[in-house]
């Protein structure tokens, strides 16, 4: 049993991504996402024009003559959603909380995948994985994603990206479309994540709150790291203090961008002070224009 609270924000946020899905964004994911994959149907005798890269040769040396591989388009693809929910992402400073923009962007993106009969599914992780929902099809699926997305209590506090890309590995083998949602603040997960983006067609989120790139002046405050638990005392009133904190925290953003592209893993930032929806139109355009050339 859901409490009101947690039905009335699913309710809302049903709305507002369904709305989304079809003013923007169920156009945009059609055509970044569909048509791009072929399985193998049958093999038929080659005839003048065929390619002949898709000779299959085993089937011509057994037959005498030249067969060539035929191909149909996948129409269905499987969505997964790997997302962190470590201690960090419960802060949030002004409208919500990265955890909360998190499930807004799971939303948008399930809403657009089941419109087009793709497959969704969902891995919850902070330093073990949490909980796994196997990719299916349908509204009520995706409601019970956003449920455990705003309602799951995990039992740790810190990160681990590598285990969460590991345990990928071991429950699926075909190839899929995955989201990894997090705001990157665990360590050696570098040549994991290059696999898994041989493997997968992978999409990188890092979600971003406002303050963790620029602090405001509101004097003498106390920091909690939420994963480990250690505080420091800053005085955000000095020019220096905050320029150091901002030139900390824009290094880290340049890191992550440089590590995105040296593994060539595309890269969505996201701030959870503001509506990012044209932020995820704007990629997805973006991607597609490259992926044609």
């Amino acid at each position: 049993m859901i409490s009101k609270d947690l039905a009335k924000k699913i309710r809302y946020i049903q709305i507002y991504t369904s709305k989304a899905v079809n003013d923007s964004l169920a156009g945009e994911y059609e055509s970044l996402f569909k048509g791009r994959g072929m399985s193998f149907s049958e093999v038929r005798e080659y005839q003048i024009g065929d390619d002949i890269r898709t000779i299959d040769w085993n089937v011509t040396a057994r037959t005498g003559s030249p067969y060539v591989k035929l191909y149909v388009e996948e129409r269905e693809l499987t969505v997964l959603f790997l997302v962190d929910l470590s201690a960090s992402g419960a802060f949030g400073s002004i409208r919500r909380t990265k955890n909360d923009a998190a499930a807004e962007l799971c939303a948008l993106l399930a809403f657009s995948a089941i419109k087009n009969n793709d497959k969704v599914g969902l891995i919850l992780f902070t330093d073990h994985v949490e909980k796994f929902i196997p990719p299916a099809k349908g509204t009520r699926h995706v409601l019970r994603i956003i449920r455990e997305l705003l309602n799951f209590k995990p039992s740790k506090t810190k990160t681990n990206i590598s285990d969460a890309i590991e345990y990928l590995g071991r429950v699926t083998s075909k190839k899929c479309v995955v989201f990894l949602i997090s705001d990157f603040l665990g360590e050696g997960y570098e040549k994991r994540l290059r696999i898994m983006g041989k493997r997968h067609d992978l999409i990188a989120v890092s979600v971003t709150d406002p303050v963790e790139i620029r602090m405001p002046n509101v004097g003498l405050i106390e920091l909690e790291d939420a994963e480990t638990g250690e505080i420091i005392v800053i005085d955000t009133g000095s020019k220096a203090v905050r320029r150091q904190y901002e030139a900390l925290g824009t290094a880290r953003q340049g890191v992550l961008q440089k590590l995105f592209r040296s593994i060539d893993v595309d890269h969505l930032e996201i701030l959870n002070d503001r509506d990012y929806i044209s932020d995820l139109v704007r990629f997805f355009k973006i991607r597609a224009q490259r992926l044609r050339k």
